[in-house]
């Protein structure tokens, strides 16, 4: 398990979004690893996308075929092949980050914890099976998908719309893309997820000649201020279901094309980034941010050359309208709050989380599906790592999963 993590680990599969290849090399890595394993049926699907490598954003499922065959129920356990950036390296102490390093139980790298280790649980969750003989209760769907950091465009969502012959109301669906360190904590609910770009225009000018334009900084800033306390005060119930309870609404990027302290810039953007309750409505939202843009432009306005400045539009950078939540007393959760219990001893407790997952997909298709994964969190940070305890654990879990 851990020789895999390592060679996985070792092959960058981050996003053309972010400048890069994507994730065909590590999916080619993958088949190569289970290219002799005795998978009943492997399938590789690939979204096009030309600014990957080969054009393509290849999301692979490997079947294994439960006591009744191809036609019996079935559970489904899905796992990215993306990862993030590797961020500021001179952050990275342990080692650099597509050099993997094991060490004190730990095996460290880019995308070991999100989502390596859970990748090679549900691998050899299904390779102790195939050891042992065994035929497991429910057909095991294996499914190695793309796209899942920026927005699963090119990974579910894709093949949801594409391949929709694919799945079956009576699935059982796991992510394990999520949890705590205990492992006793299973999602059911998530968030809506809205990243809103603000861009500002206004008239650049010298800095000692404020009066000859309009400052887009000093327009954004107000704009964003007025925003952020409008979502706090309007949106603001909580529900203890989530953690955290309440609506969160966080300014996170900024970008200006001023390069000199004595420019007045005439463009400014700013991102939000809003993980909203399942009560609010998105629509509502946007509604309320251009309501206070009308506000935010008449309170500046000025003509220069017959344009009416500032401006202030929006992009949409991403979007999901939190599903209904998964039942708590839904077939999936009970199946593994049993196999909790166990093998660990312990009784999970279900929630909500802010975080977005493949499973949301599934829950607006009406299929129910959780979250759950043992892990220290360390996702997206410098000195990224995956347990080894964790790994071979959760491995158990969802081979019992499968059996029970």
């Amino acid at each position: 398990m851990v020789e895999t993590l390592v060679e996985l680990i070792k092959i960058p599969a981050i996003s053309p979004d972010y400048g890069y290849e994507g994730e065909y090399d590590k999916a080619q890595k993958l088949l190569e690893i289970i290219k002799d394993w005795p998978f009943d049926k492997v399938e590789v699907y690939n979204a096009p996308d030309e600014r990957a490598k080969n054009g393509v954003r290849p999301s692979i499922l490997a079947y294994y075929y439960g006591e009744k065959g191809e036609e019996g129920p079935r559970l489904w356990i899905l796992t990215h092949i993306d990862v993030v950036p590797p961020g500021d390296l001179s952050k990275w102490t342990v080692t650099e980050p597509f050099k993997p390093v094991v060490k004190d139980g730990k095996v460290y790298g880019r995308g070991s914890e999100d989502n390596g280790q859970s990748l090679v649980a549900s691998l050899y969750a299904v390779r102790a099976m195939m050891n042992l003989g065994i035929r497991p209760k429910r057909t095991v769907i294996l499914a190695f998908v793309s796209d899942e950091e920026t927005g699963s465009k090119y990974g579910v969502e894709w093949l949801m719309r594409e391949h929709p012959e694919l799945f079956r109301k009576d699935d059982l669906v796991l992510v394990p893309d999520g949890g705590n360190e205990e492992g006793t904590f299973i999602e059911v609910a998530e968030k809506s997820i809205l990243w809103l770009r603000v861009k500002v225009r206004g008239k650049q000018v010298h800095a000692s000649m404020p009066d000859k334009g309009l400052n887009a900084h000093r327009v954004a800033l107000d704009f964003a201020y007025h925003l952020d306390r409008l979502l706090h005060e309007k949106y603001g119930e909580r529900d203890e279901l989530f953690d955290p309870p309440e609506s969160t609404f966080e300014p996170t990027m900024v970008r200006g094309p001023a390069d000199s302290p004595n420019i007045v810039p005439g463009e400014h953007e700013v991102v939000f980034d809003c993980r909203i309750l399942p009560r609010y409505s998105i629509d509502d939202i946007l509604a309320d941010a251009e309501r206070l843009a009308g506000e935010v432009r008449e309170k500046y306005r000025r003509e220069f050359d017959g344009k009416v400045l500032p401006e202030i539009e929006f992009e949409v950078l991403q979007r999901m309208d939190a599903p209904e939540p998964t039942d708590p007393n839904s077939e999936i959760v009970l199946l593994l709050k049993e196999a909790i219990r166990r093998l660990r001893g312990k009784e999970a407790k279900v929630g909500g989380i802010g975080g977005g997952t493949f499973a949301a997909y599934f829950r607006k298709l009406g299929i129910p599906a959780v979250v759950w994964a043992t892990l220290d969190e360390t996702a997206h940070q410098p000195n990224e790592y995956a347990r080894i305890k964790n790994m071979v654990e959760d491995a158990k879990v969802m081979a019992a999963l499968a059996l029970l």
